[in-house]
């Protein structure tokens, strides 16, 4: 069995809203195992035989839209490419340990390379952001509601769907895999 963490996008917002045991018990239907969810936005972490990430997506996007009639993005990493993502945090040695400052975009695909071109035009002096495959690391200097980089501007100027989580977030799954 590989454990795998599922990133819904724009759940519990707007009309969109799915309570976890809904959502848990919406995982469970499928062949998975070992189903946890954490906080309201989303995230589930759960076991499966080994399967491309891409075809976990699709089948649990399907079968959302299917039980509650509104499509839902879904982005799914392994436990190993969550690591990496953890490991790979370009703002790791900055020298600041204010982790509430700093989020990961997780993309669907990875972008092309005029796109990331185009995306990092717009840097400012407030916030920085690095794109490393299908991640972008956001360091926000004041705070994430008023960032220029928000997940809508990263999928437009990148052409891919996206869902971001803060660092303690994204550490806490991880943990979860790990248990």
């Amino acid at each position: 069995m590989t454990t795998y963490i599922a990133l819904l996008r724009g759940i519990n917002v707007g009309k969109k809203q799915i309570k976890m045991d809904v959502l848990k018990s919406i995982m469970e239907s499928l062949p998975v195992q070992k189903v946890q969810t954490y906080i309201q936005s989303g995230n589930v972490v759960f076991q499966a035989q080994k399967k491309q990430t891409k075809l976990l997506s699709e089948e649990i996007g399907n079968k959302l839209a299917d039980s509650l009639s509104f499509d839902v993005p879904v982005i799914v990493r392994t436990m190993d490419e969550l690591d990496e993502v953890i490991g790979r945090n370009p703002f790791a040695s900055n020298g600041n340990d204010d982790e509430g400052k700093l989020y990961i975009a997780f993309l669907a695909n990875e972008p092309a390379a005029e796109s990331i071109q185009h995306l990092l035009s717009f840097q400012n002096g407030t916030d920085e952001l690095r794109v490393q495959g299908k991640e972008v690391y956001l360091w926000c200097r004041t705070n994430y509601g008023t960032t220029q980089f928000s997940n809508a501007f990263l999928e437009k100027k990148l052409k891919v769907t996206a869902t971001t989580r803060n660092w303690q977030t994204v550490n806490k799954l991880a943990a979860m895999c790990r248990a």
